[in-house]
């Protein structure tokens, strides 16, 4: 075995034995094997934006928006990775951990107790990747990882537009549980999985109740559910296969998530929901241009025997999505979504400011985005953006007056993004 000069110093000396010189030399060589597969990669996102109007008291209620970052310059997240895949073996083995620094952690709000919400600091993903030898593979996630609905991602950088849309603000982000995906083909795939929550909160449990909303009438500890009582998930995903012409490659995605939800849409309450979601991307015969469409559905239940006495809600979104690879590096994206939902509840029940009611006290909401990409810089995404916001009817941008006409009907906004990926 050869040893480094210091090593060698060392032994001579007779400060360190040259048996235990040699179990370190191995350790260490160990150790440098396994980190040797490992990536280190993440990104800077930053914005600015300009919110048309005075005030930000009434603005859409979308996820990551928000007047925090109204009219001003922003710092959105940092994202670090360390990213093992796993290799063609057998029984292989990996590892991925998403860590996100920035104001954004605390709107995703996996911060488990005695973090605290205002942290600055979360833990997007940290799971264990493995596969077994079953027919063409089975592969699992165990740990935190991103739930398998939605069009949009977590990750801003991979999204078409900047702000997201009401159907990512209403579909679950993460859960702490076991996921199996198992590839039938190359164009047919199979996702299902058991977690803890529906809600973010890593570690968090049923049993444990909400953390409470009196405005809603749900005490802490309410709606508390039983230690068998888990959340299910699972998926479908269909790709066109190459005899299909022009639609090759295009996309279907379905999936279903079921369980208890710590805190519905950040207000404090925790209740049974049911998350939906069918989507998809379409190639077509104009080159550079791809569509999407994407439909959402949350359904929110409180439990018969704990307060509320009665509170249902029913939220739905649908978006269409449009991108165009002009050139190299200029492209444009735009996406027209359409979001309603209803609260059914007990009469006399307070309804809060924000959270679910935002999106379900009869209101109905139209949104049009626009976005224009030039990657001027290398490894830098670059890109502005319009977006228009209109309340057909309802008060989802906030209360409405004495004669009960919504106090704000049409939210403008411009904003700049900067993201610096590595």
């Amino acid at each position: 075995m050869k040893f480094d000069r210091w090593t060698v110093a060392l032994a001579t000396l007779g400060v360190v034995s040259w048996a235990s010189a040699a179990k370190a030399e191995e350790k260490s060589s160990s150790v440098m094997t396994a980190l040797s597969a490992t990536t280190l990669s993440g990104y800077v996102d930053t914005s600015a934006q300009w919110n048309f109007g005075t005030g930000n008291t009434f603005l859409p209620p979308y996820k990551f928006g928000g007047a925090a970052k109204a009219d001003g310059f922003n710092l959105d997240v940092v994202q670090l990775r360390l990213d093992k895949p796993l290799d063609e073996a057998e029984w292989a083995a990996g590892y991925r951990v998403d860590l996100w620094a920035g104001p954004d952690a605390n709107t995703l709000g996996t911060q488990s107790t005695g973090i605290g919400t205002g942290s600055d600091f979360a833990i997007r993903q940290a799971y264990a990747l493995l596969r077994m030898p079953l027919g063409n593979g089975l592969d699992w996630k165990v740990g935190v990882f991103d739930s398998i609905i939605g069009y949009e991602s977590v990750e801003s950088p991979s999204n078409p537009n900047y702000t997201r849309s009401y159907g990512h603000s209403i579909e679950p982000q993460t859960h702490t549980g076991v996921l199996a995906t198992y590839h039938f083909t190359d164009l047919v795939s199979v996702s299902a999985g058991i977690a803890d929550t529906v809600g973010p909160t890593i570690n968090s449990r049923a049993q444990n109740g909400s953390t409470g909303n009196f405005a809603l009438g749900v005490a802490p500890g309410a709606n508390a559910y039983s230690e068998s009582y888990k959340t299910y998930m699972g998926s479908l995903a269909l790709t066109a296969p190459d005899s299909m012409g022009f639609l090759a490659g295009s996309t279907l995605y379905g999936g279903v998530v079921n369980g208890y939800n710590n805190s519905v849409l950040g207000t404090g309450a925790g209740m049974p929901t049911l998350n939906a979601y069918a989507g998809g991307t379409i190639a077509t015969p104009v080159t550079g241009l791809r569509l999407g469409l994407a439909w959402d559905l949350l359904n929110v239940d409180t439990k018969p025997a704990g307060p509320p006495s009665k509170l249902e809600a029913d939220v739905w979104s649908i978006a269409t999505y449009a991108s165009f690879q002009a050139t190299e590096k200029l492209s444009f994206h735009g996406r027209f979504e359409y979001v309603t939902g209803d609260i059914d509840k007990a009469t006399g029940l307070g309804v809060p400011a924000g959270g679910l009611t935002r999106f379900g006290s009869d209101n109905a909401i139209f949104a049009l985005t626009g976005t224009v990409q030039y990657d001027l810089w290398k490894n830098v995404l670059s890109r502005i953006e319009l977006r228009w916001d209109h309340v057909e009817h309802g008060t989802a941008f906030g209360s409405a007056d004495a004669v009960g006409t919504p106090q704000a009907e049409n939210a403008f906004m411009l904003a700049g993004n900067i993201i610096y990926k590595f």
